[in-house]
């Protein structure tokens, strides 16, 4: 009796054992979740995919056909990830008209590899922690960007500015607010 009592608890644990393993195929849900999630971790915050949420900053930049040399400064300076996570940002973001306005070289200057901490400096100052509308801006405010220089706001006839440059429009993202401006900002030169 003991005899027969083992064996069937040996096969029963095989039965087990081999139903668990790894020969049977993976659930098209199961592979998906993994497909994410070694998409997510190649390719940090800005490799998710999500076509049902309101887009990030970065995506609403990306979707704009005005801002593409700042999305090109934006993957040049290695700040995609950065931009792409949960903020909430305030970006001032200028149109390609304004750095076309900018002295001849400059842009094509700061696009190249050596001149990256210079490019990233330009851009963090374009960025303020925290989501500030346009109503939220008030005169004479001043703005800390993220590059630790500060910002100046004027507000005159109703029309907001931010060192000067206009802000001509703004866009709701999902992690904070996009506005666009029509020049670019340059910090203040290091003393």
């Amino acid at each position: 009796m003991k005899t027969k009592i083992f064996i069937l608890f040996i096969a029963a644990s095989s039965f087990v054992f081999t139903s668990c393993g790894s020969g049977e195929p993976k659930s098209e849900a199961s592979e998906n979740a993994n497909s994410t999630a070694e998409s997510s971790a190649s390719h940090g915050q800005s490799g998710v995919n999500d076509e049902f949420s309101k887009p990030d900053v970065v995506k609403v930049a990306v979707g704009s056909k005005d801002h593409t040399t700042l999305v090109a400064a934006v993957k040049a300076a290695e700040l995609v990830d950065v931009l792409s996570n949960s903020g909430p940002f305030t970006v001032f973001a200028p149109v390609n008209a304004a750095f076309d306005a900018l002295p001849a070289g400059t842009v094509d200057g700061l696009l190249k590899p050596e001149k990256k901490a210079d490019l990233q400096n330009v851009l963090q100052y374009h960025v303020f922690v925290g989501g500030l509308k346009a109503e939220d801006l008030k005169d004479g405010q001043v703005l800390n960007m993220v590059n630790g220089d500060n910002a100046k706001i004027t507000v005159k006839d109703g029309k907001v500015q931010i060192n000067g440059a206009n802000i001509i429009g703004s866009v709701q993202a999902s992690n904070g607010i996009v506005h666009v401006i029509d020049a670019v900002l340059l910090p203040p030169a290091k003393k």
